[in-house]
């Protein structure tokens, strides 16, 4: 078949897109062009390959099996796409041009304000575009091509991927203030307050404690970690907290105490992964290695 008659990498977008938010508007605004054009590339792309992708009704968008298939398919096109293009890009200057990269809500907010203003001083060329979410999606995006790299905590399954540690992040008991300091063979189980499912520092909260059965009766409650905070706040219950969010300041202005978790398991390491297949694997670990900086330098203010 000639060229002319192949698909688009615009066309595989569309449909990539529209998989992922299922609703073709928000597919729209995620590529950046009207809901009209994105239904009108999807339908020369299903009058190209001579088969219906998509069912269309008023409320939903149901994709045909061989759609779902298509669909995979495009998205794995769509990575190699980018794998070229990062090709030419290593062989340029360091961390120059588009990267983006997935950091979780439990490290974002708190390790990012000490890295960024030295990569765009250093690094003017660097275009780093950065989504905020939990390691599962996170992970997924980054095998999808969504994403170049992930900054996330470990131990966490990511798949076969570069790993690269930065730094171990200790966890920290918060509690009211005018109550005493529980330890994990103390602690209750109702009165365990966690992330909601999908963020990994609950199970790292867990493992901190070393008990099974607080799996079963912790509350999971807290969208974000100054969520849970002022629930501990308002005498709620107790939280685990990691070391960084301590030491940029999430306590302050609250009631709430903190006490670092003597254990083996009562810490975190902080990583940057990517795909192995990456021709970025410099870019990342020259990243790896000022995010590692960034992550070791003195607390901003002294913890107990």
């Amino acid at each position: 078949m000639s060229a002319t008659y192949l698909p688009t990498l615009k066309q595989l977008q569309y449909l990539v897109a529209l998989r992922e938010h299922g609703h073709f508007g928000r597919a729209a605004n995620a590529c950046f062009v009207t809901q009209s054009t994105l239904s009108a590339g999807l339908r020369e792309l299903e009058a190209l390959l001579g088969v219906t992708l998509v069912e269309r009704t008023r409320r939903v968008v149901r994709f045909t099996p061989l759609g779902e298939r298509v669909a995979d398919k495009a998205r794995r096109v769509l990575r190699e796409a980018d794998e070229l293009a990062d090709l030419a890009r290593a062989s340029g200057r360091p961390l120059s041009g588009e990267m983006r990269m997935s950091v979780i809500p439990t490290i974002a907010p708190f390790l990012l304000p000490r890295v960024l203003p030295r990569l765009r001083a250093d690094y003017p060329d660097l275009r780093l575009f950065l989504r905020e979410e939990p390691t599962g999606p996170a992970c997924e995006g980054l095998h999808g091509g969504r994403t170049d790299c992930v900054l996330l905590a470990l131990p966490y399954p990511c798949g076969e991927v570069t790993s690269v540690p930065l730094f171990d992040d200790r966890l920290y008991f918060a509690y009211p203030e005018n109550d005493e300091p529980p330890s994990p063979s103390e602690v209750e189980g109702e009165r365990l307050l966690l992330l909601e499912d999908g963020h990994c520092l609950k199970d790292h909260a867990l493992a901190a404690c070393e008990r099974p059965e607080v799996r079963g009766e912790a509350r999971m409650l807290g969208t974000s970690l100054h969520t849970v905070v002022q629930m501990v706040d308002n005498g709620l219950g107790v939280t685990m907290l990691p070391e960084m969010a301590v030491a940029a300041g999430i306590l302050d202005g609250t009631r709430v105490a903190a006490r670092r978790i003597d254990g083996p398991h009562a810490t975190r390491a902080v990583a940057l992964v990517w795909r192995r297949a990456s021709p970025r694997d410099r870019d990342f670990r020259l990243l790896a290695g000022l995010l590692a900086e960034a992550g070791g330098a003195p607390p901003e203010r002294p913890i107990a």
